[in-house]
């Protein structure tokens, strides 16, 4: 079995374990952060420690091309965080706009 085969190269942008909807960058979080395969492991269980180090060894062989994969899937999520914050959908905003009411009457004197 080849490294490559543990993944579905979905997009250039969207690399996940196969048979799995979790994408290498979820592994790689917790690895970067200094989490053990177990540790890993223990917070994505659906995932064998076999997944976890081929993940591991994939970034690895391929760091400098992973890595900037990891930096374009983090300007795309911030982007993405940057147009919902712009608009928000309506339920976000009459909670916005509740809890400005409630803290208006939190400071207003009896």
């Amino acid at each position: 079995m080849k490294l490559e085969d543990y993944f579905d190269f979905l997009s250039p942008d969207d690399i996940r374990l196969k048979g799995h909807r979790i994408g290498i960058d979820d592994v790689l979080y917790y690895y970067l952060e200094g989490y053990t395969p177990e540790e890993i492991a223990a917070n994505l269980p659906s995932l064998s420690l076999e997944e976890i180090h081929a993940t591991i060894t994939y970034y690895l062989h391929n760091q400098a091309e992973v890595d900037a994969y990891l930096r374009r899937l983090a300007t795309w999520r911030e982007q993405r965080y940057r147009e919902w914050e712009a608009n928000p959908p309506p339920v976000v905003q009459r909670l916005r706009a509740l809890e400005t009411q409630r803290k208006r009457k939190q400071t207003v004197p009896a």
